[in-house]
């Protein structure tokens, strides 16, 4: 049994060694790749599991953890898709926000008065 154990780990850690190699640094997560080189080097199992968990970015088709912003080359800009437009902004005071809620908490407070009213007359 401690034999299989063995050489499940190195199997893994040879397999995290290749995929650190070939990986694009822009692909790497949270440290660079020679960092994770010696991690999975002195700490085999403990290593390839934290990179296969953390440090390597999957494609989108893939599952994976959430992401962190990924790291620009310095080649040259990232070539992806376009970045979302900004979320809007909402430019009203609080005091203009709370008095829209309270409006809208009055405007369905009266709605349901008229349902209710409706259901006492029979009216449906």
């Amino acid at each position: 049994m401690p034999f299989i154990f063995m050489l499940l780990t190195i199997a893994l850690m040879i397999g995290a060694l290749i995929d650190i190699i070939t990986r694009d640094d822009s692909r790497v997560r949270f440290l660079p790749k020679m960092v994770w080189l010696i991690i999975v080097i002195l700490l085999p199992l403990i290593g390839s599991i934290l990179w296969f968990a953390l440090g390597r970015e999957y494609d989108s088709q893939g599952v994976s953890m959430p992401r962190m912003p990924r790291r620009q080359r310095a080649t040259g800009p990232a070539s992806g898709p376009p970045a979302a437009p900004p979320a809007p902004v909402d430019t009203r005071s609080t005091e203009q926000q709370i008095a829209d809620l309270d409006r809208e908490i009055e405007e369905w407070r009266l709605r349901q008065e008229i349902e209710k009213r409706k259901q006492e007359r029979g009216e449906d």
